[in-house]
Order: structure tokens, then sequence, then C-alpha cells
């Protein structure tokens, strides 16, 4: 963790923690936007247009965050507009590391070792941690944003006719709902699983289980009653969250965030909309199990051995996936 600028101690995934002994998430601190026009956003400064090349993203394959950035970059076609540095997979003392392991890259544009290097350019006296996503300015060598809901949402919108894909993944007419379906998902299935592995008492552990649960046993109704995505025929970054929690549960969040109730694979109308995003043009080319594995199994004070699991496979989606093309 930074304090004043400084690392000060090893990494933990526990900051802060509520009253019940509850995991307490760190507020995202850039909240600038980029805008067709450079004009400001709902948050933050102006001064940051569209420009094809100009913005670069951060990112973790492990983190379900960072790769709902990557999902929106891909389905809105600006791959040749924003550039990408991945992370390595294991959370290092200090946190995210850039390194040569399979899948990830040492960093072009600062020559850091570390993402936290990244923070303390832009402010030389940040506290806090060093998350992923962060959007990238290259011109003003600054953070634009790191908070993942505002970023897919200027991918989505903020880069105008840069942009070649013809999905909306928020469209006006669903704004509202949603904005209602984001505010359930988020802290009882997204933010839940991490509620649950990174309680530090039963009473935590056991509220963040159930809420775990309360929302998949939904989405699994809703979807089973009506599909293909939760809003019918329309995809939208609601998708994008709920996809990204999904397809780390069973690898990780069942075994070792302790969420084992039930798997992904024991809900039929999960497990087929799961592989029916991951058939989506470029969705899965953003996941990657074998990161998604090693990072959250790196974290010591859940896994102090540091033994990778060698299963599971993403449990029976090919054979989803077959059925669903034929």
């Amino acid at each position: 963790m930074l304090v004043d600028g400084k690392w000060t101690e090893d990494w933990q995934p526990v900051q802060a923690t509520d009253a019940k002994g509850g995991f307490v998430r760190q507020v995202s601190g850039f909240r600038s936007w980029v805008t067709p026009d450079g004009s400001a956003g709902p948050t933050g400064a102006a001064g940051f247009p569209a420009e094809a090349g100009r913005y670069h993203l951060y990112v973790a394959l492990i983190c379900p965050w960072a790769s709902r950035t990557l999902i929106a970059r891909r389905l809105k076609g600006l791959e040749e507009v924003v550039s990408v540095s991945v992370v390595e997979p294991a959370l290092s003392a200090q946190g995210w590391r850039f390194g040569d392991y399979p899948g990830s890259d040492p960093d072009a544009l600062n020559g850091a070792s570390y993402l936290h290097e990244i923070y303390t350019r832009v402010d030389p006296h940040y506290t806090g941690r060093a998350t992923v996503p962060v959007l990238w300015d290259k011109v003003r060598r600054t953070i634009v944003n790191n908070e993942s809901a505002d970023i897919v949402r200027m991918l989505n919108a903020g880069f105008g006719g840069l942009a070649r894909g013809a999905i909306d993944l928020c469209p006006p007419d669903l704004l509202g709902e949603i904005d209602a379906l984001n505010a359930e998902i988020y802290p009882r299935l997204n933010n839940g699983v991490y509620r649950a592995g990174f309680a530090t008492t039963q009473v935590a552990y056991d509220e963040a289980f159930a809420d775990v649960f309360a929302e998949l046993d939904a989405l699994e109704a809703r979807l089973d009653a009506g599909g293909p995505f939760l809003f019918g025929k329309r995809f939208t970054e609601s998708d994008i969250r709920l996809f990204v929690t999904l397809v780390r549960f069973d690898a990780a969040y069942h075994g070792l965030f302790k969420c084992n109730l039930r798997r992904i694979a024991d809900y039929p109308a999960l497990s087929t909309y799961l592989a029916r995003v991951l058939d989506l043009p470029g969705v899965r080319e953003t996941v990657n199990i074998d990161h998604i594995k090693r990072g959250y199994y790196s974290v010591k004070s859940l896994n102090p051995t540091g033994i990778v699991p060698v299963g599971p496979d993403l449990p029976g989606l090919d054979a989803v996936a077959a059925r669903l093309g034929a």
C-alpha cells in the first residue's frame, strides 16, 4: 500500500473493514472522462478529447473490473484506438507487477516495474492501493480514470465516431433499468464474492455468502424466464458485469473464496448464458483462466502455500457452446 507516495508494507487484499468485519473496497480516486469534444464528463475535469492512439489501458486479466473494460473495448471496436498493457497475474509484495509472464507485458509507456509507480508519477503523495484498470493519457501523461464503471461507459459513448462496434452497451431507453440491475448485482454478487472471501468474521462471511447465492438464484430465474441476455435480446453493460464474475466463479470463488454452495455449472440457465457470452466476437480472447487462477491463488492470506489447482476447465462450456451453435 502507498502512504504519502511511499510503498510502506506488503500488499494485502483487505485494507479496511466495517463494524461487522466485512470487506470494504477502496473508492476510486481518478474520475475524469474521455468525451468526443473534450468537455467534462459526469465527474472530474475537462480536457480529455477522444483521439485515436492517445489513451492506454493498464489491466490485469485476473481482475473482473479490468476485464469489463477489455470486453467493452473489443465490442466497441476500439482495439486500434486504445492500446493495452497487461500486468502479471500473481500479486507481488508490491502489488501488480509488469513482466514477461506469458500473456503479460512490460510497461513500454512509462518504464515502470510496478503499477503503483504509475500512480505516484501522477500524484507523488498518493495514499491507497494501486488498482486496475487504469486509463492513461499519453499526451498529458496522467491517469484519466481508474473506475471500471466509468471507463466502460466512456468506451461505449466517449469515443464517438472512432468506435466501430454497432452495439450500444447502455441504450438511453434502458438506462434506468440498467442502473437498477447494476445496483443489485454489484453488492450482492460482483463484490459479494469478495465480501465472502475476504470476510474477517463469521457473521460478515455468512451475510455475504447468503447474498451471493440469493443473487445467483434470482439471475438464474430471470434468464430462464427471459433471455438470451439480461435485457432480452439486447446485450448491455449489465451483462458484462455478470459475465466477468460468472467466468471466474468455479475456478476461484467457489473454492478459494468459500462460495461453495453451488457451482455455476450447477445452474442450467447461467451456464448456457455464460457460454453464449463467451461466443460473442472478441469476448473469449479477454478470458485467461491461467491468469485468473494464478492471480487469485497468489493471495497469501487465502493460500499461503501458493499452490495453484489444476482444475477446473471452464465447466462444460464447450459442450454448451456446441449445442447453442447446432
